[in-house]
């Protein structure tokens, strides 16, 4: 198949959201009628660029999708309960577990010292311990076990485990970890041009701070890890993970034993989102060690409370920027520092910092640039990946820089950022970004003005201004912002992924391969892609759980690569059976294996037409291959991580959207009143799941900026460890108006399908919401304040942080 082939895509989807009075009254855009929602594409012989449900959709509505707390139990499992640190920073004298030994049930205690193999993790730093050793780096790190009968006799032992500890002074904040020059790995400096000469040329000049705080990935499913050890040493794990290879390897390394004896699976997680991308390598590892000292399977998984404590959120980020801009609002000088919260090791926190980096440009050329990446060690959680790896931190930086700008010049903000974009092409000269990649495929040029003609963005401006004249409290405010996500693995050595392909005797047909399903669709597309390249119907593909026994090595499904790199190997493993039943028809026929087609269950010859199950059965009696492999490596990609300088992205996913946002100046609460949006996943191999991600990223990255606040004591407790106090958006909070249309542009890159990425890049659309708030903030503040100035709204804008950003708050 020619991957630059077009395929049938989707119609643009509109979305309505249920009523909502305040949004409604704030917005007379919102009644307007919407078109319904297009979720099928008209039928077709091909599976890919058709809106096909996913694939286990109706599994788990019916609530026979297994999780991992739903598998049938081997005879004599054991449960474990994690002993948590309730110091931030202290030195571990004692752990006193004999009340609890004596309770009912309880089998034992496992500690540091159980562990056969290295007592660290094997974490790309090698910085954190399996179980904390002489000292305790956060409220709520995992000093040990107890292992009992039942999960809840475990439970209530652990309360009775009393901890000696004494405490050390502790590094709460990113501003005391610059101060104390705390951090978990050393800074990082990216410059391009002359900064400093770049700000003292320039017309116009603004100095700025503000921070956005972390997220809670709050997956349906918790984290959890079932271990089974079975003979000569040999390991079963059942893990909710991102990562089973990494899983492997972890449990190996601290077993002592080698990556082999360990098979790690995982048919499909309850939401992942990036926490589950390390993070459950460390269940994994605490339920083997446990299972490994009584000689029984194991079984652990933490309640909510238990998972906010002990895992890793979205980095926080603190930023302070000097820039210089000339009076169309152009950047001619920027000096930006990122300090990152990353917690008390290293876990990720390199890898996101420097996405953070690439993407602190989002989708503007910056000629004479200068940037500072601290990565702060601090004593809370390890913070770690979270969709968008550090992406969305550096994009809102510059969306503000550039809202500020406009503020600046009483400028309309989209036109500044017009002004700003990277080039259509290499011919101004302004295609080149600060890490040194061009940018080849930008189609900002097109689709911004596309959406800001379909949102009516112009004539809502002028009618927003006149409501905010006239209305005393509710303010209403609008933006739009773009995004430029680039997508591959930083790391380069992930990009590369493995699948199996096996087509059984009856013509049906068994895909395996290095990816995980996490609720995002990535089995349903790769199923498409295997149909279409054997030509058989949908229903006849069925894609098995990720196991470690069958693809080795594999990358995590992250970065949002999982289509890219699993549906390509899938592809390639399809082509060579499919290549084997050509070759082998030809030989019937005294053909050509190029004049051979495979469509609609048949395998088609210039001399007949046969039933592929037909074709698959004449083979397997001629000892002709029915299975295969399939390798991908993504093409083109290099980069240098001490210079922070190359090529480290296949592509650029682009899109945009237009929010509407109305606030209450005397209260601080906010509402979200209309999103459209306009984004560009190349040609769709699901238009209906590409969709669903598009709006559920939209809507997980507005919860980010407006009410998912994290909340650390001054004694580094997290108060925001449960539902009752961390909101992530409901149902009330979708937008009246919520519409979504696809770019309907290919891929220019050789990529599977024409397709691009859809997991990540679609997060930071919510970034127009933040955009949209702080000209809300803007309209609100008080008679005789500068209209000039920049808008300080932390986030996420909660009521309290937009009262704050109002001047109705003390700092």
């Amino acid at each position: 198949m020619n991957q630059r082939e077009s395929l049938p895509t989707g119609l643009p989807v509109s979305r309505d959201a249920v009523d909502d009075p305040v949004a409604a009254t704030a917005d007379a855009h919102a009644a307007e009628p919407q078109a319904p929602q297009q979720t099928s594409a008209p039928a077709s012989p091909r599976a890919m660029g058709q809106s096909h449900i996913h694939e286990s959709a109706r599994a788990q509505v019916a609530g026979a999708a297994h999780y991992i707390d739903d598998l049938p139990e081997v005879k004599g499992t054991l449960y474990a309960a994690p002993i948590l640190s309730t110091v931030a920073h202290g030195t571990l004298n004692s752990v006193d577990a004999s009340a609890a030994l004596g309770l009912p049930g309880v089998r034992g205690v496992v500690l540091s010292s159980d562990v056969p193999g290295d007592k660290l993790l094997a974490a790309f730093a090698h910085d954190e311990p399996v179980f904390a050793v002489d000292t305790v780096q956060h409220i709520g790190q995992v000093i040990g076990l107890v292992v009992a009968d039942s999960v809840m006799q475990a439970r209530r032992a652990v309360r009775a485990v009393k901890l000696d500890i004494t405490p050390l002074p502790a590094v709460l904040n990113v501003h005391d970890a610059l101060q104390a020059q705390s951090y978990v790995l050393p800074p990082v400096f990216v410059r391009r041009g002359d900064a400093a000469t770049g700000l003292a040329q320039s017309a116009h000049r603004l100095q700025g701070a503000f921070e956005v705080g972390g997220q809670e990935h709050f997956y349906l499913e918790g984290q959890i890890a079932y271990a089974l050890p079975l003979e000569q040493k040999q390991w079963w794990i059942y893990s909710s993970t991102q990562h089973p290879g990494e899983v492997q390897h972890w449990v190996a390394h601290a077993l002592g034993i080698d990556n082999h004896a360990v098979k790690v699976e995982c048919r499909r997680m309850g939401g992942g989102f990036g926490g589950k991308e390390t993070q459950a390598g460390h269940l994994a590892v605490w339920a083997a060690v446990a299972a490994n000292k009584f000689g029984r399977a194991v079984k652990l998984r933490l309640d909510r409370d238990e998972d906010f404590m002990v895992t890793g959120k979205r980095h926080p980020f603190a930023y302070e920027y000097d820039v210089g801009f000339d009076d169309t609002g152009r950047i001619t000088g920027l000096k930006l520092q990122m300090a990152a919260n990353c917690g008390f090791s290293a876990d990720l926190s390199g890898p996101v910092a420097d996405r953070a980096v690439f993407h602190a440009d989002n989708a503007y050329y910056l000629s004479d640039v200068e940037i500072a990446s601290y990565r702060c060690k601090t004593n809370t959680q390890s913070h770690t990946a979270f969709r968008g790896f550090g992406g969305p931190q550096g994009v809102i930086v510059i969306e503000a820089i550039l809202g500020d700008i406009a503020r600046a010049l009483a400028r309309d903000a989209q036109d500044v950022r017009m002004v700003n974009l990277y080039g259509k092409d290499a011919a101004d000269g302004r295609n080149v970004t600060h890490y040194q990649m061009t940018v080849e495929d930008n189609i900002l040029h097109a689709l911004m003005p596309q959406l800001e003609r379909d949102a009516n963005y112009r004539q809502r401006q002028a009618a927003i201004a006149a409501w905010n004249a006239t209305s005393p409290v509710l303010k209403r405010g609008l933006a739009i912002t773009p995004v430029k996500f680039g997508i591959s693995f930083t790391a380069t050595l992930f990009n590369q992924a493995g699948a199996l392909v096996h087509v059984y005797t009856d013509g049906s047909v068994q895909v395996n391969h290095g990816g995980t399903e996490m609720g995002q669709g990535l089995h349903t597309k790769v199923a498409q892609i295997v149909a279409d390249e054997l030509g058989v119907p949908l229903h006849r593909v069925l894609v098995t759980a990720s196991d470690t026994s069958k693809v080795p090595n594999a990358s995590a499904t992250a970065a949002s690569s999982g289509t890219d790199l699993n549906g390509r190997a899938a592809q390639f493993a399809a082509r060579n059976v499919r290549d084997n039943l050509a070759s082998f028809v030809c030989g019937l026929d005294g053909c050509g294996a190029g004049a051979i087609r495979f469509e609609g269950g048949q395998v088609i010859s210039p001399k007949k037409v046969r039933a592929f199950d037909d074709v698959v059965k004449e083979a397997y009696a001629n000892r002709i291959q029915l299975w295969s492999d399939g390798f991908y490596r993504t093409p083109k990609i290099h980069y240098d991580k001490a210079t922070l300088t190359g090529r480290p992205f296949y592509y650029f996913s682009y899109g945009a959207a237009c929010s509407e946002v109305v606030i209450d100046t005397l209260t601080g609460e906010s509402r979200v009143a209309r999103v459209d949006i306009l984004h560009d996943v190349g040609h769709s191999i699901n238009p209906a799941i590409d969709i669903g991600q598009i709006e559920g990223g939209f809507v997980q990255g507005m919860g980010w900026l407006t009410t998912e606040q994290l909340v650390w004591n001054d004694k580094g407790y997290l108060t925001t460890h449960a539902p009752s106090t961390y909101k992530i958006p409901a149902t009330g909070d979708i937008p009246q108006h919520f519409k979504v249309e696809l770019w309907p542009e290919a891929n220019r890159e050789d990529n599977v399908g024409g397709s691009k990425a859809v997991g990540e890049p679609p997060f930071m659309l919510a970034i127009s919401v933040y955009e949209a708030l702080r000209n809300a903030v803007a309209a609100g503040r008080e008679v005789g304040s500068d209209a000039a100035a920049p808008v300080v709204l932390t986030a996420p804008a909660t009521a309290e942080n937009v009262l704050r950003a109002l001047g109705k708050l003390g700092a």
